[in-house]
């Protein structure tokens, strides 16, 4: 039997709407190519109209400040969760090149985190997330 599985996200609470549209699509973006096995079927309507297929669970989105993010941030990483990041400097570039660019100037430690996503063991993970407060 394999260990149950979950995905969340967190944004952090001072960011304005629009930024934080913009971090939880970019980090879920990114999932499947990491780990094939949470994406889905392709979706098909009655048309018969093919459309790709997405995460096939559910994505907990959760939010807090800098310091509970950080917290977060480090306790999945040190679980050994699959963790993708998404950083301020990243609002500032236009392209992937620029992004990357500006996450590996930054030691992990002090990354300005905006928002990140963690996936694997639901236990592990809620450990991770346990002092944030879902999105509302």
């Amino acid at each position: 039997m394999t260990s149950a599985r979950k995905v969340a996200l967190a944004v952090r609470s001072d960011l304005a709407t629009w930024q934080k549209l913009n971090v939880a699509a970019f980090l879920s973006s990114g999932l499947g190519t990491a780990q094939p096995e949470v994406i889905g079927d392709v979706y098909l309507d009655a048309d018969g109209r093919v459309y790709p297929p997405m995460l096939a669970m559910p994505v907990r989105v959760f939010t807090g400040d800098d310091a509970a993010l950080r917290r977060s941030f480090d306790r999945a990483l040190g679980r050994g969760l699959l963790v993708s990041v998404y950083t301020d400097e990243m609002f500032t570039t236009m392209n992937d090149v620029d992004n990357r660019a500006a996450v590996a100037k930054v030691a992990t430690s002090r990354l300005s985190i905006a928002g990140f996503v963690a996936v694997g063991d639901a236990k592990q993970v809620d450990k991770a997330f346990d002092k944030l407060k879902p999105h509302e």
